[in-house]
């Protein structure tokens, strides 16, 4: 296996995983933003206030497009696992 395989590996594996995880990452932040400007607006500081709606915002994302980055990531397994003849030779 050449070194170029390898990078090329690397970089489709880092490309999926930066796919697969932005929408999560993007709703996680949109969501601290908003919560975080009515905090400051209500001067209320509780710890709570800020973790329980990421989760639940992130719960629900994870809920709809799962089957989206499930296709992504056998999508990926299936590519990689076909080429493996070009790896070992």
């Amino acid at each position: 296996m050449s070194e170029t395989i390898v990078v090329e590996i690397a970089r489709q594996a880092i490309q999926v995983t930066l796919t697969v995880a932005l929408p999560l990452l993007v709703v996680s932040l949109v969501v601290g933003l908003l919560v975080s400007l009515f905090q400051v607006a209500t001067s209320l500081q509780d710890v709570t206030l800020t973790f329980v709606p990421k989760i639940v915002a992130v719960g629900v994302t994870l809920l709809l497009t799962a089957h989206w980055m499930l296709g992504i990531l056998l999508g990926f397994t299936r590519n990689l696992l076909s080429d493996f003849g070009k790896f070992i030779g």
